[in-house]
């Protein structure tokens, strides 16, 4: 799924959900290093996990975080499956 992130560097997010587990993610943009870091911990794990430890996360005064970006991103998933 691609998902079109908001108050964020990266622009999108790329991920796969397989029996509700994070299988794979690719932020667009942004800080490599804190994008590729948020990945590699998220991997693997279930989608509800991810969204309650990365929901709220904020960038200094942007309202979001690329973290939260991605829990919004799994909500979205969520709703329309």
């Amino acid at each position: 799924m691609l998902y079109k992130t908001k108050g964020t560097c990266s622009s999108a997010i790329e991920f796969e959900i397989e029996d509700g587990i994070l299988k794979d993610i690719h932020f667009v943009g942004g800080c490599q290093g804190n994008t590729t870091g948020v990945a590699a911990l998220a991997k693997g794990l279930p989608v509800d996990e991810v969204i309650d430890k990365l929901s709220g996360i904020q960038c200094g005064f942007r309202g979001t975080s690329c973290p939260d970006q991605l829990s919004k991103a799994l909500v979205e998933y969520k709703n329309h499956q």
